[in-house]
């Protein structure tokens, strides 16, 4: 019989998790013999948790937040080195981009305990940056790092600076109205592109995108014909443009249509290397992190994790 360990991040969805916690841990009492509770204390606190539960043996290991909370749990299972433990994620956060690409409705919560409950285990990718980066929080942490969902330079990183500073806004709202924001004020970024195949590409960019899954920012599909189980990483490219093309960019986007778009491409490849004027900082999964170098590297694992997920 499986032991659980259930993390909580109280902080997720901008507080609003907080009213989700009893909810989950009634159901997950009523529903699972064999369950252990923690809650996160501050920001990045479910890292030292999950930690703490592959060294005590858990066999599945069950993040609730969106995806920083998950990215964080899943880079320590990954880090462990243990092979026989699994993730399990309940919807929680802002985003849920990677729930969202395994098949779970963010709004529903009996439905996201139905599906741990079962048991059905998915074996999916997951990214790598290879390059050393601290994030914001531990600032004096310097690591290289899984990711689940994406990495994310340039407007990417604007729009979660607005969204942090914004006070009355939540959800995919949060996302849309901030970036919308930061299309007529984000002044672009310089980067060079290379792929493992040897692709490159160089200039000036509004974003830049290198996706494990399809969602961003709320259920925008950025990479649409990525997978979690394709064995690739999908960079996306668009390059810098007026505020209106930006305008009628970001509409494509919604429906996953800006790839149609000349200032638009997207690569696919096991790996990529972005090079910057100065260390860079950018998103992991919602994280902003801060590069150690001028260069950042990120490649493929291909089914590296096993995650309990919808059929």
């Amino acid at each position: 019989m499986p032991r659980h360990f259930v993390i909580f991040n109280p902080a997720s969805g901008r507080g609003r998790g907080k009213r989700r916690i009893e909810v989950y841990r009634q159901l997950l009492s009523d529903q699972l013999d064999d369950v252990t509770f923690a809650e996160s204390a501050e920001p990045g606190g479910e890292i030292a948790l999950a930690d703490k539960a592959t060294a005590e043996g858990y066999d599945v290991v069950v993040a609730v937040g969106g995806d920083g909370t998950w990215s964080n749990v899943a880079d320590r299972l990954l880090a462990s080195g243990r092979d026989d433990i699994t993730l399990g994620i309940l919807p929680n956060g802002t985003g849920n981009d990677f729930g969202r690409s395994l098949g779970f409705d963010p709004s529903d919560v009996g439905a996201a305990v139905k599906v741990l409950t079962s048991g059905n285990i998915r074996i999916v990718d997951v990214g790598r940056v290879e390059t050393e980066s601290a994030s914001e929080h531990t600032p004096e942490r310097w690591q290289t790092r899984y990711f689940l969902n994406l990495i994310g330079f340039g407007f990417d990183i604007a729009v979660i600076d607005a969204a942090a500073g914004a006070r009355f806004l939540k959800g995919e709202l949060l996302y849309k109205i901030t970036a919308l924001q930061q299309l007529f004020r984000f002044p672009g970024v310089e980067l060079r592109l290379s792929s493992e195949g040897g692709e490159e590409r160089s200039g000036g960019y509004l974003m830049v995108t290198v996706s494990n899954a399809p969602f961003f920012g709320g259920g925008f599909p950025i990479a649409p014909d990525a997978t979690v189980q394709d064995g690739k990483l999908h960079a996306c490219q668009i390059s810098d443009a007026s505020p209106l093309s930006r305008l009628r960019l970001f509409n494509l986007a919604e429906r996953g249509r800006h790839v149609t778009s000349d200032r638009v491409e997207v690569i696919a490849d096991s790996g990529f290397r972005m090079e910057f004027p100065a260390p860079p900082r950018f998103e992991v999964d919602g994280d902003v992190r801060r590069s150690a170098g001028h260069t950042v590297e990120a490649r493929i694992l291909p089914a590296a994790l096993k995650v309990i997920a919808p059929k």
